[in-house]
């Protein structure tokens, strides 16, 4: 039996400006048709994956990136997050994200939008 080569393909590269990551949360997320996050941010680096649909994110002072399935992203701690919404009326998004957490910390923060 011929074994095929193991394909590992980067989709992400992103530093950690040498943040101490004690512990991984990791959660599947799925949203609605339209819906929306709101303003947020984390206290930890986040990485994730889209699993299913389209995502719109807008990272504060970054042009908004659509996600479609298979894309990784990245937000950095302490970082506003104007967007990371489902980009569609009519399907669901579901995504996997990974929260790398330095001893106990929330996984996300919302944002008043006056402070946005």
């Amino acid at each position: 039996m011929v074994q095929l080569p193991i394909n590992r393909r980067q989709l992400l590269a992103a530093g950690l400006d040498n943040k101490n990551v004690t512990s991984v949360d990791v959660r599947e997320i799925i949203f609605g048709p339209t819906q929306e996050t709101g303003i947020h941010k984390h206290p930890c680096p986040v990485f994730g994956y889209i699993a299913e649909g389209e995502a719109i994110l807008e990272i504060k002072g970054e042009p908004p990136q659509r996600l479609s399935v298979g894309s990784a992203f990245y937000e950095p701690a302490d970082t506003v997050i104007l967007k990371f919404d489902n980009a569609s009326a009519t399907n669901k998004l579901r995504f996997i994200a990974f929260y790398l957490l330095e001893g106990p910390q929330a996984l996300i923060e919302m944002v008043p939008q006056t402070a946005a």
